[in-house]
């Protein structure tokens, strides 16, 4: 929603919004585009007089804005819709889409194409440290764009990408998630088959080989289909790969042709993924592979992926938006690989806060995913009263079985409680990586303030 909000600033309209929690990143994009922002949600934030009301999908029937809006009779449109309309048509959509790796895969993409010089427009569900902003509206043809299976509104339950209008579209894998709205595995296949069949025979499908789930469905393509993955039998694929001081260093493989060696700026093996996912579908644009090379080697990452929010007195302390026990796994191997050895420990916190992590349909998953990690502490999940009681995680029952997965594993209830223990306990040369989709209480700041107040302990022996 703050990345169209940006996006229409551009073209000249005058815009307002509300949310029930604003944070950092966006709130800080909103801010410098003098968008003012009101909160909590309450009927008189929206202006009687407004042309358009765009309603997100975080609103429901009994919100009182929805339901001034409707009582009004106001226009009102989605998100998606409302981008689709006014920016993607009559435009050459690149759309990306999967489980998990959508934002940085849209934010290499959009950075390879801005680097080749093709002035792409994107929006992007978070803001690449390259561009500063989660949005462009650029001359050229091509517009990337996020594509995300959740809901489009409460009126339109259809996924968001659905509205996208590809020409390439990129899945990188499909596992379940969003059980919300999705009741099995079948039901987030059938989403992305929908998606595949919006694809003209002219277009192109890049997908990953990596997760069974989404092998299964390509068989449903309408459209040309190149894969890409780290093993054999990939369309496009990294071998020869080596973690370095500065990435990683890979040889590109496109249908076994050798295209030479490369280096990717960020860390984790799921970057390697996604930028063999980005390489393939700026080659359906235009751009030779070769001439990526510039733009992964220079990648700045996106704020919330491994983002380094502070170093104090030898400890470095990182936010990721990892929800799902894949992208904690992920996360945590990424981080590890830049662990030396017997420099420090790597330290955990979760907050179990989207839908899907605060019910038990992970929990056994969620305890295996932690396996990186020294030690692992897991607050409170985030108003555990919108998820029936006998759906509900049980915080105590995860924190037992990391335990006995030979883990560290504390359950700490309040952000306040967390940054007091990690203040006293963290060593110089220990990693802190918080693991949240949300604001966390303010967490980071909160936690970088008390580091330096405290003498830090001598390092870990």
């Amino acid at each position: 929603m703050a990345s169209l909000a940006g996006l229409l600033r551009e073209k000249g309209h005058a815009l307002t919004g509300s949310d029930q929690d604003v944070y950092p990143p966006m709130s800080t994009q909103l801010e410098a585009l003098g968008i003012p922002v009101r909160s909590p949600y309450g009927a008189a934030n929206v202006p009687s007089d407004a042309d358009l009301v765009v309603i997100g999908n975080a609103l429901s029937r009994g919100n009182p804005e929805v339901e001034v809006v409707l009582d009004r009779k106001q226009r009102m449109s989605s998100m998606p819709a409302l981008l689709a309309e006014e920016f993607l048509r009559g435009r050459t959509c690149l759309v990306v889409a999967g489980t998990h790796g959508k934002t940085t895969t849209t934010s290499i993409l959009s950075y390879i194409l801005h680097h080749a010089g093709r002035d792409p427009s994107f929006l992007i569900g978070g803001v690449p440290v390259d561009f500063e902003r989660s949005y462009r509206l650029g001359r050229g043809p091509h517009f990337v764009v996020e594509g995300d299976e959740y809901d489009t509104a409460f009126f339109d339950k259809r996924p968001k990408f659905v509205h996208y209008m590809p020409d390439v579209a990129i899945i990188g894998n499909v596992e379940y998630d969003h059980a919300d709205i999705y009741p099995d595995l079948a039901s987030v296949q059938r989403a992305f088959v929908h998606l595949m069949n919006l694809i003209p025979r002219r277009g192109l499908l890049v997908a990953g080989l990596e997760t069974p789930a989404l092998r299964e469905i390509l068989p449903k393509a309408q459209s040309p289909v190149e894969t890409f993955g780290l093993g054999e039998g990939a369309d496009w694929r990294a071998v020869d790969v080596k973690p370095a001081a500065d990435g990683w260093r890979f040889r590109l493989l496109r249908r076994g042709a050798d295209l030479g060696e490369f280096r990717l700026a960020v860390p984790g093996e799921h970057n390697l993924r996604n930028a063999l996912a980005a390489i393939a579908a700026a080659s359906a644009a235009g751009v030779d592979p070769q001439a990526t090379r510039p733009a992964l080697a220079s990648f700045g990452g996106v704020k919330r992926r491994l983002e380094i929010r502070g170093r104090v007195r030898g400890v470095t302390v990182y936010d990721d938006f990892a929800h799902h026990p894949t992208a904690v796994r992920e996360t945590l191997r990424a981080l590890r690989s830049l662990l030396p050895t017997g420099a420090g420990r790597l330290v955990a916190v979760f907050e179990p806060r989207s839908y899907t992590s605060r019910t038990r349909v992970f929990q056994e998953e969620f305890a295996r995913s932690f396996q990186e990690a020294d030690r692992v502490i897991v607050s409170a999940a985030h108003l555990p009263g919108k998820v029936p009681e006998k759906d509900r995680i049980s915080e105590s029952e995860l924190v037992r079985a990391i335990s006995e997965l030979g883990k560290d594993a504390r359950f700490v209830a309040g952000v306040d409680d967390i940054v007091s223990l990690l203040a006293a306990e963290l060593r110089e040369g220990d990693r802190l990586v918080v693991l949240s989709n949300g604001g966390f209480g303010g967490i980071h700041e909160k936690l970088l303030r008390a580091l330096n107040a405290v003498a830090t302990a001598p390092p870990s022996r």
